[in-house]
C-alpha cells in the first residue's frame, strides 16, 4: 500500500485495502484482548496488597469489567467459525411462503419483519429487492439483500423450514392453525468474481414497470427487471431501485448467486445444505417452531436453544439462536433427542 504505483488501478487498491481492513479486523480484537487480561492480572497483584476495605472496592471494579470483557470474549470466538470462502459476505435472503394458504403468506412477512429488525438491529443494511404480494394477505415470497460484515456467515444459521403454530387471524372459529414458510441464505457473488462466469448468451432479460409507490417514474418507465437463466430455469427480479441500470445489476447479483449456490451443491455432496437440506416446506422438515398457543415458545430443533420471549424473536432477537447453531457446528439436521410436540 505504500508504493509510488498503488493507486494507479484504482479497483485493485480497493480490493487491498479491503483485504488489509478484514485482516486488522481479526487481529486488533485479540490483541486487544490480550492487553486486556494483562491488566486485570496486574489488577489483581495490586488488590493483594491493598488493606482489606480497600480490596472490597476493587474486587467490584474487577467484577463489572471481567463481566463486559467475557461478553467481548464471547463475540471475538463466535468469529473464529465464520471461517467459510464467503462467510465475510454480504447475503441474500428469500422467504417463501408454505403449505398453509394465506396463513403461511402471513407467516412470511412476519418473518421478513423479523429479519428486518434483527438484520437492523447487528447494524447491517437491508435492501428488499422483489416482494410477492399473497392473494388475501401477507407475502408469498420475498428476496432481500442484507449488507454487513459477515452478514452470510451468520444469516446461514436461518437456511431452512421455519413453523408457526397460533389461533388464526382469519378463522372466524378462532382455531389453531399450523403454518409453514422456508429461508433461503446465500452468499453475494459480485458480477466481477472470477468464482463464476456467465456466458451473455445463457441469460434473457425482461423489463417491466414495478408496483408500489415511487411515482411517475418507477410507475410509467419499465425500471424493474426480470433475468432468467436459460439453462437452469432459475428467476431472479429487482424492482426496488429508481432506475433500470440498478436494477439490472442487482438482479444479475442475484442470479450470479444462485447459480454459484448451485455449482458448490452439484460439485460437493457434504455442501448439499445450500438446498437440499432444507426438505419440502411442510412439517417434519422445520429447523425451528414458533408457538403462539396453547404455550408461548419459539424452540431451535437443530441446537434444543428455546426460549418463551416470543415477541422479542419476533422483534428481531435471533442472536442466541444464530449463536448456538454456530458453536454447535453449524448442523443441518434436527438434534438428537429434541422433540418438537405437534401443538
Amino acid at each position: 500500500m505504500a508504493a509510488d504505483n498503488f493507486w494507479n488501478n484504482r479497483e485493485q487498491a480497493q480490493k487491498l485495502i479491503d483485504e488489509a481492513n478484514a485482516l486488522r479486523n481479526k487481529t486488533e480484537p485479540l490483541l486487544k484482548a490480550e492487553k486486556q487480561l494483562e491488566d486485570f492480572q496486574v489488577m489483581v497483584e495490586l488488590g493483594e496488597a491493598e488493606p482489606e476495605p480497600s480490596q472490597a472496592k476493587i474486587q467490584q471494579e474487577l467484577e463489572r469489567d471481567l463481566c463486559k470483557f467475557f461478553k467481548e470474549l464471547d463475540s471475538l470466538e463466535l468469529k473464529v467459525f465464520l471461517n467459510g470462502p464467503h462467510d465475510k459476505s454480504n447475503c441474500i435472503v428469500s422467504i417463501n411462503a408454505g403449505a398453509g394458504g394465506t396463513e403461511s403468506c402471513d407467516w412470511a412477512s412476519m418473518l421478513l419483519r423479523m429479519y428486518q429488525r434483527w438484520a437492523e438491529s447487528r447494524g447491517w443494511e437491508v435492501d428488499v429487492t422483489d416482494v410477492l404480494a399473497g392473494e388475501t394477505a401477507g407475502i408469498k415470497s420475498a428476496t432481500m439483500l442484507i449488507t454487513g460484515e459477515n452478514a452470510y456467515g451468520y444469516c446461514k444459521a436461518e437456511r431452512g423450514v421455519h413453523r408457526l403454530v397460533r389461533i388464526s387471524p382469519f378463522d372466524s372459529n378462532k382455531r389453531r392453525h399450523t403454518s409453514f414458510a422456508s429461508v433461503d441464505a446465500i452468499a453475494e457473488i459480485e458480477e466481477t468474481s472470477s468464482d463464476i462466469v456467465i456466458p451473455p448468451t445463457e441469460f434473457a432479460v425482461d423489463t417491466f414497470r414495478s408496483g408500489g409507490k415511487g411515482g411517475q417514474n418507477v410507475n410509467k418507465v419499465e425500471t424493474a427487471v426480470r433475468i432468467t437463466h436459460v439453462p437452469t430455469g432459475l428467476v431472479v427480479a429487482s424492482q426496488s431501485q429508481r432506475s433500470q441500470h440498478q436494477n439490472r445489476a442487482t438482479a444479475m447479483k442475484l442470479l450470479l448467486s444462485r447459480i454459484y449456490a448451485q455449482r458448490v451443491d452439484a460439485q460437493k455432496a457434504e455442501m448439499e445444505r445450500f438446498y437440499g437440506e432444507k426438505g419440502s416446506v411442510s412439517w417434519g422438515n422445520q429447523i425451528r417452531s414458533y408457538v403462539f398457543q396453547p404455550y408461548r415458545m419459539v424452540k431451535d430443533l437443530r441446537t434444543g436453544v428455546e426460549t418463551s420471549n416470543v415477541q422479542a424473536v419476533m422483534d428481531g432477537e435471533l442472536d442466541p439462536f444464530v449463536n448456538g447453531w454456530l458453536r454447535a457446528g453449524c448442523p443441518a439436521k434436527r438434534m438428537q433427542g429434541v422433540k418438537d410436540e405437534e401443538a
